[in-house]
């Protein structure tokens, strides 16, 4: 049995379960997983997960509970585990008071979306890295295989999201202990865009050998790499477009959605759920559709659960907890990236950034450490990389004033986390170049 018959089968099941006064919400979460770690370009450890649970809400007179099952696979097993998880979520609801901001969607959509181009054969990709890779001190992981979510209520509102997807995240470490990082994503395999990739990452970590070029603080040009423009994103997402962040007025882009402040008009960043790994529904029961956040460095849409729905009387559009981006895409320039190195002329390369954190969040303010294969650069040419330093910039001046272009072609960063399952969180991001960023020390 597929797991879309498995989920839906449980879903029937606890529509003829629950009594007229109960209401549910059920979520399914699945995924079948390669995982192949490396070391000095050599398979250390290689493994595959399969794992299926589901996220079960209980509701009854505006009170409900959550309870998380991992499922088995046996199709009795798991009904009675439901039947149990019923029984013990009714004892629970009699405990609790009454949800203000509960607002549930009682409407009885469809949703289907499955993207099943075949993934590359683990063992191709294992031998290309290490034919790629040898003779060198490389460490990686290779994470790849399908990932499933559904949903479905009380209510009769059924979704179902299947997407294939792999990711390699490797670095490349100089015997100096300096290292370079880089990453490889998304739904089609090519190797040719793969070795690209990886030539790029060998070339960077041939001039990490050189000296280090010493920088005092200041402001310098700057290129930041998809990569590093990710983490910049990755502040600005914090509760930058959050409808709930936004009527709090704790917002980093909080002068942006007022009107006082506005971004660079190359900056256009969407929630782009067509075509990518996200569900076109959130795990509450809302349907997703893509959203302009900002068009041409001015403030549109903003996100929106059903709790901030609920408080501030606005119309809930599929936000998940925390009302960050599952799916940001931003719009690329017309710089090409073999043009990059003689666009910046003399300043910094910036392959990645960590670290990064608020200085001042309400004036969008933040800091971080360069990371990683960071260059000087002069008349275009790389001379030698830079130690790590820390810079503290704002937003309004790295997507704003400060942002001369950006590259036309654009990134697709999956992300690498599996904590407890894999996630279908992406950023599809160009590159962008940068007439000044502060360093600090």
């Amino acid at each position: 049995m597929s797991h879309q018959a498995r989920f839906n089968a449980l879903a029937d099941w606890l529509r003829g379960a629950v009594t007229p006064q109960e209401r549910f919400t059920l979520s399914y979460n699945a995924e079948a997983s390669d995982f192949i770690r490396f070391n000095h370009a050599k398979v250390r450890q290689a493994g595959h997960v399969q794992q299926a649970s589901l996220q079960f809400k209980l509701i009854e007179d505006g009170r409900h509970a959550d309870l998380n099952l991992t499922l088995s696979g046996d199709e009795t097993v798991d009904r009675q585990r439901l039947n149990e998880a019923l029984h013990q979520l009714r004892e629970t609801l009699t405990l609790l008071p009454v949800d203000p901001y509960l607002l549930l969607n009682d409407d009885a959509w469809q949703s289907s979306n499955v993207q099943d181009a075949p993934l590359p054969n683990s063992a191709r990709v294992v031998e290309q890295i290490a034919q790629l890779g040898e003779g060198l001190d490389l460490v990686g992981i290779y994470a790849a295989g399908p990932i499933y979510r559904g949903f479905a209520s009380s209510s009769g509102a059924l979704g179902w999201h299947q997407a294939n997807s792999f990711n390699v995240d490797w670095s490349l470490f100089h015997e100096n202990g300096q290292a370079v990082k880089a990453n490889y994503a998304g739904h089609a395999w090519d190797d040719e865009a793969f070795a690209r990739r990886f030539t790029l990452a060998r070339e960077q970590l041939e001039f990490l050998g050189h000296p280090s070029h010493p920088l005092p603080p200041g402001q310098y040009r700057a290129y930041l790499a998809p990569a590093a423009l990710e983490e910049v994103m990755s502040m600005l997402c914090w509760g930058g477009f959050s409808a709930q962040s936004l009527a709090d007025k704790t917002s980093p882009l909080q002068r942006l959605y007022d009107g006082h402040a506005t971004l660079n008009p190359l900056v256009s960043l969407g929630e782009q759920v067509t075509g990518s790994l996200s569900p076109a529904f959130s795990s509450e029961g809302y349907p997703r559709a893509d959203l302009s956040l900002v068009v041409d460095g001015v403030a549109k849409d903003r996100l929106i659960d059903s709790r901030s729905a609920a408080e501030y009387n606005l119309t809930a559009n599929g936000a998940g907890w925390g009302e960050s981006p599952s799916a940001l895409s931003m719009n690329g320039g017309s710089l090409a990236l073999d043009d990059v190195l003689k666009a910046l002329g003399t300043g910094l390369y910036i392959s990645n950034l960590w670290y990064l954190n608020f200085s001042d969040r309400t004036a969008g303010r933040i800091t971080g450490m360069t990371r990683f294969a960071t260059f000087w650069v002069e008349n275009g040419k790389i001379k030698a990389p830079v130690s790590t330093m820390r810079f503290d910039d704002s937003l309004f001046s790295l997507l704003g004033s400060a942002l001369e272009q950006l590259t036309s072609e654009r990134e697709l960063i999956l992300s690498a986390s599996t904590y407890s399952q894999r996630q279908t969180a992406s950023n599809l991001l160009p590159g962008a170049l940068v007439s000044r960023l502060t360093l600090t020390l």
